[in-house]
């Protein structure tokens, strides 16, 4: 273990997931809505962040009061996505099945038979592992995960294993994690990527929500690289156990008669408005506690 803070996430963890396992589902949600109005009491900064970024999916058209719920809801829906992240390795494949619909799945079939694999990109929304199970699951799709590195290594093999257990692998961010995903699309698998936020600092410059920002040029280059198409996705939290996933049809990634970077561009830029209108959908379901725009960090 690396040292005591990250003995202490390691522990903090497995105790979340062993209460999640055996708390009664109608006891379940409750508390979780509980956690989550703890923690926006308790995380100041990223009360303020996330108000910021809820704005910022408006346009500045929310009013302050409809703000303060919308904060409190983002917060209930953040508990919510660890509730069931816990408890879904343990799921039935009838109840996954049973609380999943989807809108769109064509999308991703014809991106199948097309036999390059699929480049499915995501905001950080709802709860999306429901869909990547539901898609392990019931219809036997091979899922490969790229997630950012966590410390301590043992929290991140648990998280590793846990999603295993969903039937999604997982991969670090980082000098390995290209290799692997070209050699998923390769095979035809479903590479799953969560793109609203350039982790690295290294992503292609867009306009996100009318603020020019960062977001990575991974889906993009690895689309160009391989001929997978990218399609947008979103998984939402319906009412009671219910999940929703909407497939977008897939984006232009053909290339244009200029350089690579700038078709990165293109692309990153189309995903980019697709990731827009998925997140004003249900913007209190958007996960993004962290700044994420220059103007954040000032």
């Amino acid at each position: 273990m690396t040292d005591a803070g990250g003995l202490a996430a390691y522990v903090a963890y497995r105790t979340g997931a062993l209460a999640a396992r055996v708390v009664p589902p109608a006891l379940g949600r409750p508390a979780a809505r509980g956690i989550g109005r703890a923690l926006a009491a308790t995380m100041p900064g990223r009360r303020r962040m996330v108000a910021r970024h809820l704005r910022r999916a408006s346009g500045g058209a929310i009013s302050d009061a409809d703000l303060e719920r919308a904060v409190g809801g983002a917060f209930d829906s953040y508990a919510r996505y660890w509730l069931e992240m816990f408890r879904l390795p343990h799921e039935r494949k009838a109840a996954i099945d049973r609380d999943f619909e989807v809108v769109g799945f064509e999308h991703l079939e014809t991106a199948l038979a097309g036999g390059h694999g699929a480049i499915v990109a995501l905001p950080h929304l709802g709860g999306w592992e429901w869909a990547g199970a539901w898609m392990a699951h019931v219809k036997g799709g091979r899922l490969l995960v790229v997630v950012e590195p966590v410390e301590p290594p043992e929290l991140f093999a648990w998280f590793a294993k846990a999603r295993a257990a969903m039937g999604m692998e997982v991969v670090a961010l980082g000098p390995d994690a290209t290799r692997r995903v070209l050699r998923a699309l390769r095979d035809n698998w479903i590479v799953c990527l969560v793109s609203d936020r350039d982790l690295t600092g290294d992503g292609v410059e867009v306009e996100f929500f009318g603020e020019r920002t960062t977001l990575p040029a991974g889906p993009a280059t690895l689309a160009l690289r391989s001929g997978a198409p990218i399609l947008p996705v979103a998984v939402y939290f319906g009412p009671g156990r219910e999940h929703q996933g909407v497939v977008r049809p897939p984006l232009d990634t053909r290339r244009g008669d200029g350089r690579l970077r700038d078709d990165v561009t293109r692309i990153t830029q189309d995903l980019a408005r697709e990731f827009e209108s998925l997140i004003r959908a249900a913007p209190e379901q958007w996960h993004l506690m962290q700044p994420n725009w220059p103007s954040d960090r000032e």
